[in-house]
């Protein structure tokens, strides 16, 4: 027996070395991993907190409203910033400020970019922002606008896009519905062709808000509906001429825009209903202006060529829609045109008084076109 157990004693300090191997190994592996990791963690919090002190998109010109709330750390002020995309990382905006001593960040409305760094950020927020938001929710719509130029009213007042809102007119779901509750007022624009803007001439001119509980939908209702109440009164009288909502309002959008009195749009109006029954071209430069997107002072006989079905020097009729959203004046007046019994068919405007001269023949309207020149060019 004795000899047995001297002999486990033997055995087992034979194993102690290579145990102790093992172990070490094993402890020489762990620590490794372990290092391994952190190197790891390193690299990835290295390149996170790189990438997080970069702008957002140095080539984005957006321009972001952002509210910081009186009291607030810089960490959620970072939260903030992160949540409207103006910043890839709070927690590395937060690291950043403390790390520079920045301080005394002020409240107030700001307006950032995601492609500025996080210096200019911090200085921003260090000279203070406004005690207001740019964002009124207020937006006029002056008579005779274009339904992108409303788009631009619509940018810069709420915190809706352009993009969104000129989406918005053409889609045509959202039409559909509009027209099952103002029938009246869209059934005839809900299935009109060629239009650039389902809704353009619809968007009455007033003034409406936009509070942050409104959406955009409803905004745009806001406006329909302000167009049905105008246009309720006249619907029979548009019926009478046999003219559909869409063809009265697209005349008034011409007549808008080529007189500037009340007495002159009445008389255009006559014009332009004397030229129709003659199966006449309406020629009017604004729908050639509309035709190619653009304010310009002249009209070249080059725009005239623009190929477009709202260019009225190359297509009969009205045109396919609105060219713009005109006032209650310009509609009565398509509705109500005078004069049409003297014959007109041409008229011209001086640039520098406003005054409108009407013709009944194309050599008169030349004639006064000649004279109206060389006055000008004299003064």
């Amino acid at each position: 027996m004795d000899n047995q157990k001297g002999g486990n004693t033997d055995n087992n300090k034979a194993n102690k070395p290579k145990q102790t191997k093992f172990a070490r190994q094993i402890v020489i592996g762990v620590v490794l991993v372990i290092i391994l990791l952190i190197i790891t963690v390193g690299v990835i919090g290295y390149r996170y907190v790189n990438r997080g002190l970069q702008p957002l998109n140095s080539k984005s010109d957006e321009k972001i409203e952002v509210k910081v709330p009186i009291g607030s750390t810089t960490k959620q002020i970072g939260s903030i910033l992160e949540e409207k995309k103006v910043i890839k990382s709070g927690f590395v905006f937060d690291y950043y400020v403390k790390t520079k001593k920045y301080g005394q960040f002020k409240a107030g409305y700001y307006e950032l970019q995601p492609s500025m760094t996080l210096k200019q950020i911090s200085q921003k927020l260090q000279k203070g922002g406004s005690s207001e938001s740019r964002y009124s929710g207020k937006v006029l719509i002056r008579e005779g606008v274009t339904a992108d130029s409303i788009g631009d009213v619509v940018q810069a007042n709420t915190r809706f896009s352009k993009k969104d809102f000129l989406a918005l007119l053409n889609d045509q779901e959202f039409v559909n519905k509009l027209k099952d509750t103002y029938p009246d007022l869209l059934s005839s624009a809900a299935n009109a062709k060629n239009v650039r803007y389902k809704l353009e001439g619809y968007l009455y001119p007033a003034t409406y808000y936009a509070g942050k509980n409104v959406s955009l939908k409803e905004l745009v209702t806001k406006m329909v509906a302000k167009t049905n109440s105008v246009m309720t009164p006249y619907y029979s009288e548009a019926k009478k001429r046999n003219m559909s909502v869409q063809e009265t309002l697209t005349l008034a959008s011409l007549v808008e825009r080529e007189g500037v009195t009340e007495q002159d749009r009445y008389r255009i109006a006559g014009v332009f209903e004397n030229r129709l029954d003659k199966k006449m071209m309406i020629q009017s430069d604004i729908s050639v202006l509309y035709a190619l997107g653009k304010h310009k002072k002249n009209v070249t006989y080059k725009d005239l060529k623009v190929d477009s079905p709202y260019n009225l020097y190359l297509h009969q009729g009205v045109g396919p829609g609105p060219f713009n959203n005109p006032s209650l004046t310009s509609i009565k007046a398509v509705l109500n045109p005078t004069d049409r019994n003297k014959g007109y068919l041409y008229f011209i405007a001086n640039m520098k008084t406003g005054k409108v001269y009407y013709s009944k023949t194309y050599e008169q309207h030349q004639a006064l076109t000649n004279k109206l020149e060389k006055e000008n060019d004299a003064k």
